[in-house]
């Protein structure tokens, strides 16, 4: 049955704009292809849903093997939590479960990024221009509206020896906070006798 039949009176079609036409009016091409979308979207839900199915099923059997593994050395730890690789015992599968987080800066960045505008000011010319392009590039807002995170906290990583870059980098610490956590798990299948592995996509527009 066409969606179209569903909000529309019978014998008429509602289309894209609302509007009702009579189902006498419509092309038999419209109407096979109203039917092959459909089609096609019901299968697509139903595999969706397969999927999600299948990833809490991989997550909490993941979570219930770690547990496992580490009641066997008399450790208790929680099993749906870290990063954790597994491999099958030829190593030709590997299956990879990751917690991804989200950080966020709080208001001492702004505290942070007084103190390097400081800096910049007294090395003035003198300062390293690969240094000022890092620092530029890092407080850039991106399209979203938001600072790159990884390129602020790349700065801690600059071995400059001055007090105030170094109070800066405790501020930019200090301001880091994980706003969400979301886990992943890949599957990956080595390629031949080679150490690389490749992986085994879930994703359609992949495929």
């Amino acid at each position: 049955m066409s969606h179209n039949e569903n909000t529309a009176p019978a014998g008429y079609w509602r289309d894209a704009q609302g509007r009702l036409v009579a189902e006498a009016l419509i092309k038999p091409i419209d109407k096979a292809r109203e039917a092959l979308v459909l089609e096609l979207i019901e299968k697509a839900r139903l595999l969706s849903r397969q999927i999600e199915l299948f990833k809490s099923t991989a997550f909490a059997d993941i979570a219930a093997f770690v547990e496992l593994s580490a009641e066997q050395y008399g450790a208790k730890i929680g099993g749906n939590k870290g990063n954790v690789t597994l491999t099958s015992y030829d190593g030709r599968y590997r299956i990879q479960r990751s917690i991804q987080d989200s950080l966020v800066f709080d208001e001492r960045l702004q505290a942070a990024k007084q103190l390097i505008d400081a800096c910049v000011q007294t090395w003035g010319a003198n300062g390293d221009p690969k240094i000022m392009t890092l620092v530029n590039d890092a407080f850039q807002v991106g399209k979203e509206g938001r600072i790159n995170t990884g390129r602020v906290l790349g700065l801690r990583h600059l071995d400059i020896r001055d007090d105030d870059w170094q109070r800066a980098m405790q501020a930019i610490g200090d301001s880091v906070r994980v706003a969400s956590s979301k886990p992943y798990v890949r599957f990956y299948e080595r390629i031949g006798d080679s150490d690389q592995y490749q992986a085994i996509s879930l994703d359609v527009a992949s495929l």
